[in-house]
Formats: structure tokens, sequence, C-alpha cells
């Protein structure tokens, strides 16, 4: 048997660290041609100012920002000078960390082929020697060779990039750049697509800042609804009130965590505000996010304190099961489906939909916390790893880990409810090898999501998958040690069977006097009240029944006397 690799401990996932809702707004056509100025006009300084920062590359420094910031207050005003410069510096950062992906990503594909390279044309895998299986034909190794040099090609274009400080940064999205060259597959004439490449370039963001009204300047939204924006320098004779500020005909009003917003404006605390339009649908939308403060994250013993619910997750479903502290399954596995295909609002309302039924069974359950896989699918699409296998790939790139994972901590903090995670090496194997087979009935039908769900939940737990250990020897209990790896060390009769024990289970009596009493003979008196009452006989105990039902039958057979009364 091959060795197995070592499993990561079990932690507790923090919570959320912000809060984002968005909310329509229904302007008139005179607000949206202000909006989309407006946009078009900051979009146009926002490009300017990226890339002269992505010049700048690895030289940049306190200094040069504060000439850039200087530059856009003049055509604009500081407060959006300091949301565009930040929003500079977000992008370029992201970039450099897609680098540094695209690097981990490449040098893994090379070894990989490499790898399969090296080995004999047909040959097969073997895990315990660590070998990878070869190619199967002299065209495909071909193939493979020609690929591994354009690898190594990208890798040392992405190298240099990175030690010189440069980055490729497209603003409206590498995909809409694309699309222009391919608008009739796309399904989109010329004007749709610069009307789409237009509307994403635009730039309507403002970050919030604590101690002002209503916690924004730039962008600001009233405890009444009323949505007003700061116009730039060059746009000032658009403004239809003071200072230099234009106002939405339309109100807005937000429905989900409207409390927790109104709260936030009426202290003067910072609330950020992005307003887009969605072409498509031919929509304005505002959004407001704020951060929230840090919640203490309980302890793993505190959250496992009322047992699990193990959660293993599909393409197409959540299989659920509950877990007592003891890592013992209770009730029937639960199962929550979902549909991936479609559009992305359409996945985002099936995933919203899994995740709210799942949180309101755990709550039914009085458990407080979900324990679920740390999974993790970047290198899994590789042709590398899965061969052939495209179906597959497809079903682990469209599978959302990354989306599904964050729903589900950010709703799960709403309801007080604590997300465990797990290693999930081993989880989907051992649960079928474990659990699948015993708890199946003529019945019920266990499948290997359902075990999988059970591993997950006593992982999280600390118990091993293994429902059982074998007995010792009688000559080796000392040294095999105990007879079960589920039971606790404080757990009665831990190492032994445990009887059914006579007796009240609230142990008001004594267990001892009730087997006496149960197995003693009556004990009376010739004359006395309680002889001359009518008599009559108490069922035997098991125990008794057992042992002297032979000898009874056997005396009554030969026609003698029992004793206690017939012949």
């Amino acid at each position: 048997m091959g060795k197995l690799r070592e499993l990561a401990a079990p932690f507790v996932v923090p919570g959320p660290a912000g809060v984002a809702v968005r909310v329509r707004l229904r302007v008139s056509e005179s607000d949206a041609g202000v909006l989309a100025e407006v946009g078009d006009f900051l979009g146009s300084l926002a490009a300017g100012d990226l890339a002269e920062r992505s010049q700048q590359g690895l030289e940049h420094n306190a200094a040069s920002w504060a000439v850039r910031k200087r530059g856009l207050t003049g055509r604009s005003s500081a407060r959006w000078a300091g949301s565009i410069t930040k929003a500079t510096h977000d992008q370029w950062a992201l970039a450099r960390r897609g680098q540094v992906t695209q690097m981990s990503w490449l040098r893994g594909q090379i070894a990989s082929v490499e790898a399969r390279l090296a080995r004999p044309l047909g040959a097969k895998a073997d895990k315990r020697a660590g070998l990878v299986r070869g190619y199967a034909s002299r065209g495909e190794w071909h193939a493979k060779a020609r690929r591994l040099q354009t690898l190594k090609d990208r890798l040392a274009v992405v190298e240099a990039a990175w030690t010189a400080g440069r980055v490729r940064v497209v603003r409206g999205g590498k995909h809409l750049a694309r699309t222009r060259h391919n608008l009739g597959a796309a399904g989109l004439s010329e004007q749709a697509w610069r009307e789409c490449w237009r509307t994403e370039r635009m730039f309507l963001a403002a970050d919030g800042e604590s101690g002002k009204r209503f916690g924004n300047e730039t962008i600001r939204v009233t405890d009444t609804g009323q949505v007003s924006i700061k116009l730039p320098a060059a746009l000032v004779h658009l403004a239809n009130a003071p200072h230099g500020r234009y106002v939405l005909d339309v109100t807005v009003r937000f429905q989900h965590r409207g409390q927790e917003w109104r709260d936030r404006i009426t202290a003067n605390r910072a609330v950020a505000y992005r307003i887009n339009h969605d072409t498509a649908r031919s929509r304005w939308y505002v959004t407001a996010s704020w951060q929230r403060a840090v919640t203490p994250t309980l302890p793993l013993e505190a959250a496992l304190a009322h047992g699990v619910v193990g959660v293993d997750m599909n393409d197409d479903h959540l299989a659920a099961w509950q877990l007592d502290v003891h890592g013992n399954p209770v009730g029937e596995p639960q199962r929550f489906f979902y549909d991936l295909t479609g559009s992305t609002e359409h996945r985002d309302a099936q995933l919203r939909h899994a995740l709210s039924r799942l949180l309101h069974h755990t709550r039914d359950c009085g458990a407080a916390a979900i324990a679920i896989e740390d999974l993790d699918f970047t290198d899994g699409t590789s042709r590398e790893k899965y061969g052939r296998n495209k179906r597959f790939r497809r079903r682990l790139s469209r599978f959302p880990t990354a989306k599904l994972k964050a729903r589900l901590v950010s709703m799960a903090a709403e309801q007080d409810i604590t997300i465990v995670a797990v290693d999930p090496a081993y989880t989907s194997k051992w649960g079928a090898r474990h659990w699948q087979r015993p708890l199946t009935t003529p019945t019920r039908k266990i499948s290997r999501h359902d075990a999988a769900s059970i591993a997950i939940g006593r992982r999280a737990l600390g118990h091993p998958i293994r429902r059982r250990t074998a007995p010792p020897h009688d000559d080796r209990s000392d040294r095999r040690g105990h007879r079960t790896v589920q039971a606790r060390p404080e757990i009665r009769l831990r190492e032994e069977t445990r009887p059914h024990l006579p007796g009240p289970r609230t142990r008001c009596v004594s267990p001892v006097v009730e087997r006496k009493r149960g197995t003693s003979l009556p004990n009376t008196v010739r004359g006395s009240a309680t002889e001359q009452q009518s008599w009559q006989q108490d069922s035997l105990t098991l125990s008794v029944q057992e042992r002297y039902g032979s000898w009874h039958v056997h005396r009554v057979g030969m026609g003698q006397s029992d004793g206690q009364g017939t012949v």
C-alpha cells in the first residue's frame, strides 16, 4: 500500500470582512445621460492613470503617487483623484498576483509533461513508486514535446515581465476585447459591442470616509434615499444643486441589510458606493459596501459542542448528514440540489437557494457548525492530470468552489453558524468503504456522497473515519490498545462490550437491588396476610428464564411439581 499524505488539521473558517448590497436605480433619460457622461470622463482619467502607473513599474513610490494624484485633482476633485489612484493600485497589484499564479501553473505543467515524456510509451502509472503513466503513442509524445517548448517560452516571458515589473491589464476586460474580432460568434453587432465596451470602461466608484456626512462626500445616499454625485471640475456645468453636485430624480431603498446600512450612514461611518450600467437589461444599479467589525472566531471545540453537519459538495447537489459529538450519524441524509447550467444569474440563484436550505436544516437540527472540504480545483483542469477526460475537466471548471464557500461563509455568519474546513483527502473513498454499506437498508439506499458527508463530519470532530477497530486478541489486549476508537476516554466501559444493565435509567434505584427483586423467591410467613391474598407469579427475567428454562420443562414433563404451584 502506498504512503498516505499527511492530513491537515481542521480549522474554523473566519467570517466575512465586508458586506455589499445592490439596488436598482430607476433613473430618467436625463439622469442616465449625466451618469454616462460623468462615467466616461472619469473612465478616461482612470485609463490614463493606469497606463502611467504601469510605465513606472517597480520604481513607483509615494512621491510619484502624489504627483499623479495632484494631476488628477486639478481635472476632477481630490476625492475622485483618491478613488481613481486607489483603484489603479488595486488593479496593478491584482495583475502582479496573476503573474505569480501563472508562473506557478506553468512550472507545474512543465514538470508534469517532462515526467510523462521520460516514461516509455504506454507505460502504466505506479503510485507506490511515484511514477506517472507514459503517453499512448509516438504522435502524442511528439505533440507533447512541442507543447513543452511552448510552455517554457511562455514561462520565460512571464518571468521576464515579473522581474521588470511589467503587467498587462485591459480596462474593460480581455474577454470583451477579444470578442471584438468574433462578433458573429458572440451574437453582437458592432454598435452593441461598442456600447458594452464603453460601459465596462466607465468609472463611477467612490470610497467612503468616516466622519463625513452620511459616510461619503463623493457619492452620497441619504437616509431618505436621495442620491447625489459630486461632479468633476470639467463637468460642473451639469450641476443642479449647490456646491457642484448633481441630485438624481429617483430615490433608492436597500431592502437587504437596510437597517444595518441605515445605522452606518446615520452615524456618519464610511460606506463605499459604485454605480454601474447593465447594457443587456438597460438598467442602472448602485452597490453599497462597507467593512464589518472583526468578529471573534469560536474555538473549534466550542463550535462542535452540539455536533456538526457534514456536507459533501458536488456539481449538482449538496449531500449533508448530521453527526453527534461522538461522530454517529443522526437522522436521515439530506440532499440539496441545484442546477449550474444557464446564465450566471441563474447559477447564483440556484446556489443561494441550496445554501439557504442547508442553513435552515442545520438550525432545525440544533447544530451550530457545518463541516465542508477545503477544495481547490486550480490544478484539476489540466490535460496532463486527467488526460483526455474532457467531460470531467469541464465539470471541474464549471464547479464554483470558491464562490460557493464564500457565499456559505457569508450566509452562515448571519445565522450564527460556524464553518469548519477539513482536508478533502480520501473522504469519498474511506466514507464509501466504512459507512456506505453498513448504513444501507432495504428501504434506504446510501450513496457514496452521503457516506462522504459522514467522513467529512467525523474528520471535523477529530474522530477517525473508520467505524471501529478490530477487537484485540486475548493475549494482546495490553499491546493492541482499546477496543474502539470512537468512544472517548471518560465514557463508561470504553474498552468492553456494553450490556444492558437492569434497573431504571435514572439510576435512582441500585441495579443490584433491582436484580435481586427479579430473581429472588417470595419470602412469606404461613398464616400472614400476604399469604392469604391472591397470589400471582411475576414473569421471570430473561437471565433466569435462560438459566432455568430447560430444567423447568424437564421436571414438568416428568409429572413432578416445579416447586411454585402446579405440576
